[in-house]
């Protein structure tokens, strides 16, 4: 039943994920409050919740007009339920604010494919992964997915290659002006730090937490079982595929060089929903869908109350 009511896209999907979210989003807020009255931060958590919400849309906007799943809202009820289960990761603001930016620079850098407008794409992703990284430093670091998407499609054009430095000068320079008229020109400098934590004293495996372990480890696999079975289909969707698992691969490697506490988990739910999707797709018995479906938000709600106590 529930695998039937998200088999489309219905505005009413839409909805009940909305719900969903609010729910376990200010249930968490509330739970997480501690000495703080709700006065105090519920600006900043109203901006975060639209932040996520906007994030749920763009997803489904992705997979729409890219044709990285078949029409369903699959996708969006996968990245839903990742927020829930690592809704301890919700404390990191800038890094929800920071993933909003970098799923639009994902959809601009995905729609480059069409080799229509390609320069104002290139420099849309740019601008927005410079914007995204205003908010954590990291997150400049998919600046190299631009390039190799270039690369990809269009990389005999010589100028193609300019366009991101002309992206994210803009944005760095708006930001000097700004930042020289309110006298704070040293956000540069205490901001994009690129600290290194995988490189510290600490036994390799105590960088992550076995949650995100285990999670980071199903999720390749089943990027491995999705290729292995795309592998005879026609090259357009297994290449977009191929750069959605860099946007894997790069968040993971992020996630790795952070501390277990400030880790960006969050930054990987997009590629990691979209293969999850693909794999829930290949399963042919809707009994067995709604099986997997179910234990999915059963393993979100588990880990949700975990985080709670």
């Amino acid at each position: 039943m529930i695998s039937s009511f998200f088999g489309k896209t219905k505005p009413i999907n839409y909805i009940v994920l909305a719900i969903f979210l609010f729910l376990f989003y200010f249930a968490n807020v509330f739970f997480q409050l501690g000495e703080q009255g709700i006065n105090e931060v519920i600006l900043l958590e109203i901006l975060q919740f639209v932040a996520l919400l906007l994030s749920v849309f763009i997803i489904n906007l992705i997979v729409r007009t890219q044709k990285a799943t078949e029409f369903n809202s699959y996708a969006m009820v996968f990245f839903v339920l990742l927020i829930v289960a690592f809704s301890d990761g919700l404390i990191l603001e800038n890094v929800i604010f920071a993933n909003f930016f970098l799923l639009l620079a994902f959809w601009r850098i995905l729609s480059i494919k069409s080799i229509k407008n390609v320069k104002h794409k290139i420099f849309d992703a740019s601008l927005l992964i410079a914007i995204a990284s205003l908010f954590y430093d990291w997150a400049l670091v998919f600046m190299f997915l631009v390039f190799f998407v270039i690369g990809v499609y269009d990389g005999k054009t010589f100028k193609n290659w300019l366009v991101p430095f002309l992206g994210m000068t803009t944005i760095f320079i708006l930001t000097f002006t700004v930042l020289k008229l309110k006298g704070s020109l040293d956000y540069f400098e205490n901001h994009y730090q690129f600290s290194l934590d995988l490189f510290t004293n600490r036994p390799f495996f105590d960088v992550l937490n076995i949650k995100t372990w285990i999670y980071l480890v199903l999720t390749i696999i089943v990027s491995i079982l999705v290729f292995v079975r795309l592998r005879n289909v026609s090259g357009g969707k297994l290449l977009l595929l191929r750069i959605i698992f860099l946007v894997f691969s790069m968040g993971t490697g992020i996630v790795l060089f952070t501390q277990p506490d400030t880790s960006p988990v969050l930054l990987t739910f997009f590629p990691a929903s979209i293969f999850m999707t693909n794999y829930f797709e290949s399963i042919k018995k809707r009994k067995l869908q709604e099986v997997v479906l179910i234990l999915s938000l059963v393993v979100a709600l588990v880990l949700f109350v975990f985080h709670l106590k």
